[in-house]
C-alpha cells in the first residue's frame, strides 16, 4: 500500500515537474512578442493623444512623483519640430480587481488630450466597462469612461459623481481610474512648469 502512495506520488512529482518545464518554454517563446505587441500598443496611443507629434522623448527620470497611489510608468514628452505640444504619462494604480495602467495626455495649455486605458483586471460588465467603446457614462452626449476626460481642464474638480461620469455600478473603478488621470496631470503639469510653461 505505502509502495502504491510512494509510486503515485513519484509520478504526479514527473508530471509537475514537466508542466513546469514546458510552462517556462512557452514563456521564454512568447514574452518577446507579448513585450513587442505592448510596445506597439503603447506607440499607437501615444500617437492617438498626440496625432501632430512627430517625436516623443522618455522624460520618464525628469517628472515629478505621481501623487496617492498613484505609480509612475513611463512619461513622454510629445514634440513637433523639437517644440513641446505636451506630456503623455503612463501610470498604474490601484483599482477594484488589481493594478490598473493608464496613459494620459495633458497638452501646454493644460487640458488633457485624452485618455486611454491600457490595463485594467475589474469585474467584466461593470468595471470592465471602462475599456468598453460602446457603453456611455453620459448617454446624452456619447460620452465613454476615458472619452470624458478629453478637452477637460486640470483646474476641474476631478470628483466622481461631480464633475466626472461613474461606471453604473462602479464607483471604485471609477475614482481609482480618476485618481491615476488626475496623478498623471498633476505631474506633468509641473513638469511643463518646469520648463518653463511652454
Amino acid at each position: 500500500m505505502i509502495k502504491q502512495y510512494l509510486k503515485l506520488g513519484l509520478i504526479l512529482a514527473a508530471f509537475s515537474v514537466v508542466a513546469c518545464v514546458a510552462l517556462a518554454f512557452v514563456y521564454g517563446a512568447t514574452v518577446d512578442r507579448i513585450e513587442a505587441q505592448a510596445g506597439i500598443q503603447l506607440k499607437a496611443s501615444l500617437a492617438s493623444l498626440f496625432p501632430e507629434a512627430d517625436d516623443f522623448k522618455d522624460i520618464s527620470s525628469e517628472l515629478p512623483a505621481l501623487a496617492g497611489e498613484s505609480k509612475l510608468l513611463t512619461a513622454y514628452a510629445a514634440t513637433q519640430g523639437g517644440k513641446i505640444l505636451g506630456v503623455a504619462v503612463k501610470a498604474s494604480g490601484p483599482s477594484y480587481g488589481g493594478p490598473s495602467v493608464v496613459l494620459s495626455g495633458l497638452g501646454i495649455d493644460k487640458v488633457l488630450k485624452g485618455v486611454r486605458i491600457l490595463e485594467i483586471k475589474d469585474t467584466p460588465g461593470l468595471g470592465l466597462n471602462a475599456t468598453n467603446p460602446g457603453y456611455y457614462v453620459n448617454k446624452a452626449k456619447k460620452l465613454t469612461f476615458p472619452g470624458q476626460f478629453t478637452a477637460k481642464a486640470l483646474t476641474d474638480g476631478f470628483v466622481v459623481k461631480k464633475d466626472v461620469d461613474s461606471i453604473t455600478a462602479s464607483t471604485i473603478t471609477s475614482k481609482a481610474l480618476t485618481a491615476i488621470i488626475k496623478a498623471s496631470a498633476d505631474s506633468a503639469s509641473a513638469w511643463l512648469d518646469s520648463k518653463g510653461g511652454m
